[in-house]
């Protein structure tokens, strides 16, 4: 029979196991989808008011200069962020519960602080940015910054959670030194990547 020990180290086993399910919960591939469809609405909205009826690939820095373009900006930029989070938190609970797990726990938790302390961060930064009148590289440190937090966070989680984070700094980079193309590298970061990344994670470990 077994010793108490044993039957310890197997209940830590089974807990072990039960904490990593979490990771998949966390990051649920359909709402890395949702996410990105959310992110592009949230551009095409941003087009509108800033270069509709002509092309989103030309330079009009003046126009982000206006103050109320500005705030519709960043309240489109606060809806997307809220439903993207609200989504991927209802979806989680909702597999969590399927699964008959917590979402809430030591992997969970971890990944939190992993994030949140680039993100404030960065979050801070763009403040002072926008305090500053620096509109022209607030893209270009949301990607960044949101990079350097999936770095950050994947080292616990999945490989393709880093690779998400390479390209956002990639993209970053090149937001810095086409400031005029921020509304396109803005969709392709949170957008079009989102989706690909979610795609993936969905069919490679949803499914």
């Amino acid at each position: 029979m077994k010793d108490i020990q044993e039957y310890e180290k197997d209940i830590a086993s089974i807990r072990t196991m039960m904490e990593r399910s979490v990771k998949f919960i966390s990051l649920s591939g359909l709402s890395g989808i949702i996410s990105g469809i959310y992110a592009l609405i949230g551009a095409t909205l941003a087009y509108l008011l800033l270069y509709y009826p002509y092309s989103p690939f030309g330079f009009r820095f003046y126009y982000v200069n206006e103050q109320a373009v500005m705030l519709k900006l960043l309240t489109v930029a606060v809806l997307v962020l809220i439903f993207s989070i609200g989504t991927g938190f209802w979806l989680s609970s909702r597999k969590a519960k399927k699964l008959g797990t917590s979402i809430w726990n030591k992997t969970s938790r971890q990944l939190l602080r992993d994030l949140l302390i680039p993100l404030m961060t960065g979050g801070l930064f763009i403040l002072i940015l926008l305090s500053r009148g620096y509109f022209v590289i607030v893209v270009s440190a949301c990607l960044i910054f949101y990079g350097l937090a999936l770095i950050y966070a994947g080292r616990n989680t999945y490989k393709e959670i880093q690779y998400l984070g390479f390209t956002e700094i990639t993209l970053g980079l090149l937001s810095a030194i086409l400031p005029g193309y921020g509304l396109i590298f803005w969709a392709l970061g949170f957008g079009v990547m989102h989706i690909v990344y979610g795609a993936v994670m969905h069919f490679r470990y949803d499914t």
